[in-house]
């Protein structure tokens, strides 16, 4: 079926804007463009993002109405904070006794370095009581006349009364600034915390305010009738409107958008993400189908900002090689883009005549030791994309694709200096730039159990060829570059699933709290154009911190996705057998819905017990879920409830940790629900009963449950 809607992804970073258009039902890429990022513009980066979209329409043939869905990601906030450029915030503490103290220790947020020299212009007043207007007003005006240009109210245990900080928020309206309380960023207990995380929330908020409104009366001028979706750092997308409240949540999220981009598009359902540049590699995790997120680290502090956990390497394709000694020694940090200098392995084979390897200290604090080439055609620098495509790792069409025989060439001088040739050369110098990515992705692989028997390597990014390829032949795992890999961030803003997180802590949380934070995240989530028969919801109780979080996901529109490739039950089963390391003749077909299949084998042990790891294959083809050691039922919704009880009964586990119910997973018509994130085992069935509410008595229910230990 063809159609001319169009998902629109644009992703403004330093440099450049890049905009792409993905047709909104079968998600293929149809075009893509790339516009300077206008930072000194009178509109700022709107202007850029317009011009972009209108570029990008004028290469697709389509019109501003053809436009379905509409997104941006944006490092403006990170920038901010990077450089200092953030408003005076106004706290307004309340209490009364210890509860005072505890508030008048705040101040001292005024005190966290922004940069160096520089820290986070605050001023702070007191209320004694909330409910006196008048009180609240003159702290209120008092703030205003030192310079604040956006208020926070504070008060301790707000999270479990949050009057307080309401009546303040309600009074202190007539100094005319933006206003919000700390509650409303973050419900977790943490005083200290919560504080910090909504000052520094308001000390974005007012110059994202304002380029908000900037993008979206541009983009209305501009004839776009779709609402404007915004990046978050969790690697989904929320509304304008959730942004003026929260611009914290985009904190962050540029390496967001590449995972994102891989998770949609690739379909990666265990394994780790690199987005390789010229400098750097981002390196995150996909665990399960989902995005590995933590809480972040902001101004040197933990916050509660939960956002990608992503590690930064500084190796990318532009890095260049360090040799002494007659070896090399080592890649980066240093890039020939930082250095100013051409790649050697797009220049010409004239450019590179009587070329000579010498050294040189490309920055005045550098060390005199990275290698260049003084030719013909001038200085040129020897980078990791250049020894990629010299050792035959960049593939055809690639974005980082070279002239092997010109890569040859710009090698062959360092390969003289090491005493080898130049395969060996090139090989050295892609080992010693992949050994700091590894090292990296060795302990996120750790850090997250993935399974080393499906976990994949997967790249994006420009650079994606300098490092993927080489690192997955020395890793042994298994590895590939991300289809449009120069554009997996615009591709992944487009594609991105809107998202909402809710945090409350709730000491002994009874299934009714549990579900209501449920129910509280899903109901975000459609209030921000998600379509309500899509959303899926997945609940995780923590009983140490007595944290219920519930994170809600789900498409502005229900994508049909009908695609011109849907894998046959051959495909889906030579995927199944190669993922479970066996022949197909091993591996039996468990259970079916109309949009997967539950593949099984069986793994005896000598010592130990005969393990069932199962696949979920989708109707494309792709592994949705890895489960090491499952017991799988299919059941009907009628008897759902009653065969769920009696297998969490039969499975549930006890013994000085506690009570530890199975990880359930349940397969309802195109879903997963992933009721795995609860351990006591009243709730995960009053959970699972919420997800079979609404639905046909007679639809099948597939029940996959992973025993704990």
């Amino acid at each position: 079926m063809t159609t001319h809607r169009i998902r629109v992804g644009i992703d403004v970073g330093g440099t450049f804007t890049d905009a792409v258009a993905v047709d909104a039902t079968t998600l293929e890429l149809l075009g893509q463009v790339k516009v300077p990022t206008s930072h000194h513009h009178e509109d700022g980066v709107a202007h850029g993002i317009v011009e972009a979209l209108s570029r990008l329409l004028a290469e697709t043939g389509r019109a501003p109405e053809d436009v379905a869905f509409l997104a941006h990601g944006t490092t403006q906030a990170t920038n901010a904070l990077l450089e200092g450029d953030v408003a005076t915030v106004g706290l307004i503490g309340i209490g009364t006794g210890p509860a005072a103290a505890l508030t008048r220790r705040l101040a001292a947020l005024g005190r966290l370095q922004l940069t160096p020299g520089k820290s986070l212009p605050l001023a702070y007043a007191h209320v004694t009581d909330p409910d006196d207007a008048a009180a609240v007003g003159r702290a209120a005006d008092t703030l205003a006349r030192e310079g604040a240009q956006v208020l926070v109210a504070t008060e301790p245990f707000s999270v479990d009364r949050p009057e307080g900080e309401q009546a303040v928020v309600a009074a202190a309206r007539s100094a005319g600034l933006p206003l919000t309380a700390a509650h409303e960023i973050t419900s977790l207990y943490g005083l200290r915390k919560r504080t910090r995380t909504a000052v520094v929330n308001a000390a974005i908020l007012p110059r994202m305010l304002a380029t908000a409104d900037l993008v979206d009366s541009s983009i209305t001028k501009a004839g776009v009738g779709s609402p404007l979706m915004v990046m978050r750092c969790d690697g989904g997308v929320m509304s304008l409107d959730e942004m003026r409240r929260r611009p914290l949540l985009t904190v962050l999220s540029g390496p967001a958008a590449g995972v994102a981009g891989a998770l949609m598009q690739e379909r990666i359902s265990e394994g780790v993400f690199l987005e390789t540049g010229g400098t750097s590699t981002d390196i995150s995790v996909v665990r399960r189908g989902k995005v590995a997120v933590q809480h972040a680290t902001i101004l040197g502090k933990k916050s509660y900002l939960n956002a990608l956990d992503v590690r930064t390497v500084g190796v990318g394709g532009g890095s260049m090689v360090r040799i002494g000694g007659g070896k090399v020694t080592g890649v980066g940090p240093r890039s020939a883009h930082i250095a100013g200098l051409p790649y050697a392995c797009f220049a010409t084979l004239d450019d590179l005549r009587d070329a000579q390897l010498t050294t040189v200290r490309p920055m005045a604090d550098d060390p005199q030791d990275y290698a260049v080439l003084d030719a013909a055609g001038g200085r040129f620098a020897l980078t990791m994309t250049c020894a990629a495509n010299a050792a035959g790792r960049v593939p055809e069409g690639d974005f980082a694709r070279s002239d092997q025989a010109v890569a040859r060439a710009a090698v062959a001088p360092l390969a003289a200096a090491l005493g080898v040739d130049v395969a060996s050369a090139a090989a050295r110098l892609l080992d010693v730039g992949t050994a700091h990515v590894k090292k990296v992705v060795d302990a996120m692989i750790r850090d997250y159990r993935l399974d080393q028997d499906t976990a994949l390597l997967v790249g994006g990014g420009g650079g994606a060829a300098s490092v993927t390829p080489h690192l997955a032949e020395v890793s042994g795992l298994e590895g590939r570059i991300a289809r449009h890999s120069e554009v997996i961030s615009p591709i992944g803003v487009a594609l991105a699933l809107v998202r909402e997180q809710i945090e409350r802590t709730i000491p002994g949380a009874g299934q009714e709290q549990i579900l209501a934070v449920r129910a509280e995240a899903e109901a975000a989530v459609i209030a921000q154009g998600a379509a309500a028969d899509g959303v899926e919801v997945e609940v995780t109780v923590d009983p140490q911190t007595s944290t219920v979080r519930a994170v809600a996901t789900g498409a502005t529109e229900l994508r049909t996705q009908d695609r011109a490739h849907r894998a046959d039950e051959a495909e889906r089963l030579r995927t199944a057998a190669a993922s479970l390391k066996t022949d197909p003749s091993q591996v039996t077909v468990l259970a079916r819905t109309t949009a997967h299949t539950v593949y099984g084998t069986e793994v005896r042990r000598t010592l130990r017990a005969t393990r069932h790891p199962v696949r979920i294959v989708d109707a494309d083809g792709v592994i949705r879920l890895h489960v090491p050691d499952a017991r799988v039922e299919t059941t009907r919704v009628a008897d759902a409830p009653e065969v769920l009880a009696k297998l969490v009964r039969e499975t549930t586990s006890y013994g000085d940790g506690g009570v530890r119910a199975p990880a359930v997973r349940l397969l309802l018509g195109s879903r997963i629900a992933d009721l795995s994130g609860v351990l006591d085992p009243e709730p995960l069935l009053a959970l699972a009963r919420s997800e079979l509410d609404a639905r046909a008595a007679e639809e099948p229910v597939v029940a996959v449950l992973e025993v704990r230990t």
